[in-house]
């Protein structure tokens, strides 16, 4: 799956410190970020070229790397094109390589956005101020203080004897079958999420909800759970279409025919290949 970066390593322990020579800086503009790709591997702007305005993100092995936080003007922007670096889209960072700096990037528009989001206080409307001891904004007025967001939501596998249910989302560009998904409410466990999750998107009730395992997502600033669970009951399927354009249930052996291609991206991706090729938790 992308954070799986082995033998590198992405430590996001927030320490205050500035930009030094050999520093990275992820630069934005737009909700796109400047990367320059050479021979299909990409490589992100040094932070010595601008080092107001930047926070540190994190390492990644023994290099530091920072975010500037505002977005680039049309003249910064300009400056950095001439230079062979182009614009690209969150989504983008599933097909980038390599890895561990894909991974990077959208790790690093993750944290962006959080901070871009709480310029001010939700509580009282004044300007927050970045802390200088941990990853957090605080607002100087009020007191209140802000950590980083990440929402539980849940990746489920219905099983039903030899078959998966496998369903394609509606109104999105992504258009390859996936696994029922959605997230936690407040008051819930994962396990309630599945059960509820499941009905609401496909009418089905399930039992023996086991979990597989969890990934980090920042396209969608989400801690994906990744569980496994069977059809009780009837198998029926009442499809919620405002949802899901497609649900349907597939055989083991006729996954490979129907999924145009897979990657070792996604959980989503590698339950379905889990169940393809025979393997049950």
């Amino acid at each position: 799956m992308i954070q799986d970066i082995s033998p590198h390593r992405l430590n996001n322990h927030y320490q205050e410190q500035n930009p030094g020579e050999s520093s990275v800086c992820f630069y934005v503009k737009n909700g796109m970020m400047l990367v320059k790709e050479t021979a299909g591997t990409i490589a992100y702007p040094p932070a010595s070229w601008d080092t107001a305005g930047c926070v540190y993100a994190f390492s990644l092995d023994e290099e530091r790397y920072f975010l500037h936080l505002e977005d680039l003007d049309g003249e910064q922007a300009t400056r950095f094109e001439e230079q062979g670096y182009t614009w690209v889209k969150p989504m983008q960072f599933r097909t980038l390589a390599p890895r561990h700096l894909a991974f990077a990037g959208i790790t690093a528009m993750h944290i962006r956005n959080w901070y871009m989001r709480n310029r001010y206080c939700g509580c009282c409307g004044h300007a927050t101020e970045l802390d200088h001891r941990e990853r957090m904004v605080r607002c100087p007025s009020c007191g209140n203080m802000v950590y980083p967001r990440i929402s539980p939501a849940v990746i489920v596998a219905v099983t039903r004897g030899e078959e998966i249910l496998l369903t394609k989302y509606a109104g999105r560009t992504y258009s390859k079958y996936a696994l029922i998904a959605g997230y936690t409410e407040v008051g819930e466990t994962a396990e309630e999420t599945v059960a509820r999750e499941v009905m609401e998107e496909a009418g089905l009730k399930v039992k023996n909800i086991r979990y597989y395992k969890s990934q980090p997502w920042g396209f969608s600033e989400t801690l994906l759970l990744g569980f496994f669970c069977e059809v009780d009951g009837s198998d029926e399927i009442r499809m919620d279409e405002e949802e899901l354009a497609v649900a349907q249930w597939v055989r083991r052996d006729e996954i490979e025919t129907v999924q145009e291609s897979f990657d070792d991206i996604s959980l989503t991706n590698e339950m379905i290949c889990l169940f393809r090729d025979g393997n049950t938790l």
